[in-house]
């Protein structure tokens, strides 16, 4: 390979093991969530794969620039939150289906795109962090479960985040790995290896799980992944192509819902990577590490049962305490900007602890119960007091002189 291909293609090879290790416990344990057995947990990690890397090999090479795409993360918090639903698995692949139609709709009418951002900032991130709250607690609550098991993998990480922080999420998905095979190699558990197979499922349309898993699915994939993505880009010279975009990501996260993927966006941590003078000297053969990393994807697809059957035979919380230890980082980005703004946050507080907290009420989940909560309080304490209120409070302030 001619050297100047060799460091785009090493960077997207980086760029995938890295978003695939650093998060894809995050997204089964989503998916588990609201009802998918292992097999079908499996089935919708392998297709966000193919989806994604399909996506990306097609933007990158059509636009010759590093158009990266990833799973939603945050969207998959939202289904960890979420619990079960009204009508089971089906249902909530009827709200994937809903998700990708809402976000390929927003390419076509750009007021619900509009719409989606006049909702505050602070708002916005508070459901996010809240949302994040319970992963994040994993590796306290692992730890104390299963010290001998977790306690490594959680020094390693904390080592590797001092020296380095690109590495320590996928290093410690990897003594994780190891150390789950110890205790299934001495008799302690076993592991159900399968091929890779899609596992269809026909969508249900429910209210509840419109509401309650569809919409904040599309809010936080919107506000958290593309608006963020595009902003990447852009601080590196690069221009979103954002209708065919939307299109390409809400068509391939419609299709992908019917083997269980739950959204595909732009990425936005790892967009980073791909576009930055790392990838390539010229901005323009930056484009080759995305389109690596599209392959790499569709390599990493066929490991979806390994993983998923490795999170299954695990000790309870050993692979989701690695996905708390990688959200850190967004937890502590989203806070910081929820609470930033001081006249904003009690709104922002309000948000956050309805997100996190395990309300459901009319069988939807504490997400869409935030994003009311917070926009109530934000209406209240922002809203500018009426004529006849400001004159009344001015005659009252008169009459104490």
């Amino acid at each position: 390979m001619e050297r100047s291909l060799a460091q785009p293609v090493g960077i997207g090879i980086v760029a995938a093991l890295v978003g695939f290790t650093s998060s894809f416990a995050v997204v089964v344990a989503g998916l588990t969530a609201v009802g998918a057995t292992p097999e079908q947990a499996a089935s919708g990690l392998l297709v966000l794969c193919v989806v994604q890397g399909l996506g990306m090999i097609w933007l990158s090479r059509r636009h010759h620039a590093p158009l990266t795409l990833a799973w939603s993360t945050p969207g998959a918090a939202v289904l960890a939150s979420a619990g079960g639903v009204a009508g089971g698995w089906p249902a909530a692949v009827g709200a994937f289906v809903v998700c990708g139609a809402l976000i390929g709709l927003t390419a076509a009418w750009p007021a619900l795109g509009r719409l989606v951002a006049a909702i505050p900032v602070p708002v916005a991130q508070a459901m996010l962090a809240g949302v994040l709250l319970p992963l994040c607690l994993q590796p306290l609550v692992a730890v104390t479960a299963a010290p001998l098991l977790v306690g490594p993998v959680i020094a390693l990480w904390l080592l590797l985040a001092r020296l380095a922080p690109r590495w320590a999420t996928p290093a410690a998905f990897g003594l994780a790995v190891v150390l789950v095979l110890t205790v299934v190699a001495t008799g302690e558990g076993t592991l159900g290896l399968r091929p890779p197979a899609l596992v269809l499922t026909a969508p249900d349309l429910t209210l509840p799980a419109v509401v309650g898993i569809a919409l904040p699915l599309y809010v936080v994939t919107m506000a958290s992944q593309n608006v963020p993505g595009v902003s990447v880009l852009a601080s590196f010279g690069y221009a979103v192509p954002w209708r065919e975009t939307l299109l390409v990501t809400g068509a391939g996260t419609v299709v992908g819902a019917f083997a269980g993927g739950h959204a595909v966006n732009l990425a936005a941590i790892t967009a980073a990577l791909p576009a930055s003078a790392e990838a390539h000297p010229d901005p323009r053969r930056r484009w080759v590490a995305t389109q690596t990393a599209g392959w790499a994807y569709l390599v990493l697809a066929a490991l979806s049962p390994l993983v998923t059957a490795l999170v299954a035979a695990a000790p309870a919380g050993a692979f989701e305490a690695v996905a708390g230890l990688a959200l850190l980082t967004t937890l502590g980005a989203a806070l910081a900007a929820a609470l930033r703004d001081e006249p904003h946050r009690v709104a922002a507080t309000a948000t956050f602890l309805t997100a996190a907290s395990p309300v459901v009420v009319l069988g939807v989940g504490s997400a869409f119960w935030a994003l009311v909560v917070g926009l109530a309080v934000w209406a209240l304490l922002t809203a500018r007091p009426s004529r006849r209120a400001r004159g009344a409070g001015d005659a009252a302030a008169g009459g104490r002189q």
